[in-house]
């Protein structure tokens, strides 16, 4: 009987997974990217891993609670009773918090998630039209979703994430309802590991103005390796796959200050991926640099020195019972915002060991 309640919920798992990819299909050809969508703060990373790495990365299985906020398919037992909390320094005294939690229940052969992420704004003076000032607001956007992933056959991970979304501007108000679905392949005889991955797939229920928006949908891929003589590993991901051309080129702008545009077949192509390596000092400590093209092309500035645009690096210090991470972005020259981190195995601790 138990044997056949399992291969029933195998059979429901794949005609669901089925459904889940026509349903990236069709979502990934209607919605749109870059700034032109709605409730772009769901691209920041929930993990200084993640910010190490570019900011964007579907494959790296880091054993780390954060990473699956960013990728459910990475939702697996060897993280159950992990806490996950990291603390963002954006410019202009923006703050962003996040919370990521994940458990496994034996009995479903399931790992769950949760996770929350809030950007404050900080407090901002409230104008009419005529710039006279009526007070102050607070504006806030905050994403809470619930994971769920498991394993089919020997090397591979499926999961899917439901996201609540919610954006407070003082009088425009919005929230949203959207999924994440992965899989990821792991090879871990080899350290090879390889993901696709389908972001913010949804529809808004509540407008700022009336107006529908799209949500920034993403529709990625990546792959990670891990060297087995040498204390390194790389990985390559590519961003934006349902969409080819992502440069943004206003002419008159670039025509009124004399630059020269990005628009080329390079920069088109070299738009899709974010690349990183990653250092391993012993057993405890990681080191990670990443680069991110698409980044650094929407944040130069002309043909002016543009420093360390798009690139990024982190390091991770790893105990028996917790991980603190640390990572640092660049977004213009000597300008860049800090990420700290804190990753607890809470079954470690003797209070908490029957987690």
């Amino acid at each position: 009987m138990r044997k056949a309640i399992f291969t029933f919920f195998n059979e429901v798992s794949a005609k669901i997974l089925t459904i889940i990819f026509c349903f990236i299909f069709l979502v990934g050809r209607t919605q749109t990217i870059g700034g032109s969508s709605a409730y772009n703060f769901l691209k920041l990373p929930a993990t200084p891993l993640l910010t190490a790495a570019g900011g964007v990365n579907t494959s790296y299985n880091a054993n780390e609670a954060g990473m699956s906020a960013n990728n459910p398919a990475l939702l697996n037992s060897d993280l159950h009773a992990q806490l996950a909390l990291s603390f963002n320094s954006f410019l202009a005294g923006i703050k962003a918090y996040s919370l990521t939690g994940v458990y496994h229940y034996e009995r479903w052969n399931t790992t769950f998630g949760s996770h929350i992420y809030f950007v404050d704004y900080g407090t901002i003076p409230f104008t009419d039209a005529a710039g006279n000032v009526n007070g102050n607001f607070h504006p806030v956007d905050y994403v809470v979703q619930v994971s769920a992933a498991r394993q089919y056959l020997e090397r591979w991970n499926y999961g899917a994430s439901l996201k609540f979304i919610n954006s407070s501007y003082q009088l425009y108000k919005s929230s949203a309802i959207a999924v994440d679905f992965g899989v990821l392949y792991s090879d871990s005889s080899n350290n090879i590991y390889a993901s696709v991955l389908a972001k913010n797939m949804g529809v808004q229920f509540k407008t700022y103005a009336g107006e529908p928006e799209d949500l920034p949908f993403d529709l990625q891929m990546g792959i990670t390796k891990r060297l087995a003589k040498a204390p390194f590993g790389f990985s390559v991901t590519a961003q934006h796959l349902h969409q080819f051309n992502t440069v943004y080129n206003d002419e008159d702008f670039n025509s009124e200050n004399n630059f020269t545009s990005n628009d080329n077949f390079f920069n088109r192509l070299f738009n899709h991926f974010v690349f990183a390596s990653h250092i391993y000092v012993g057993n405890h400590l990681e080191a990670t640099l990443g680069y991110n093209h698409l980044r650094r092309q929407d944040l130069n500035i002309g043909s002016s020195g543009n420093g360390l645009n798009g690139f990024s690096m982190g390091v991770r210090i790893k105990f028996s019972k917790l991980q603190v991470l640390y990572a640092r972005s660049n977004y213009q020259r000597n300008v860049a915002y800090n990420q700290f981190g804190l990753t607890m195995a809470l079954n470690e601790f003797s209070a908490l060991g029957k987690l």
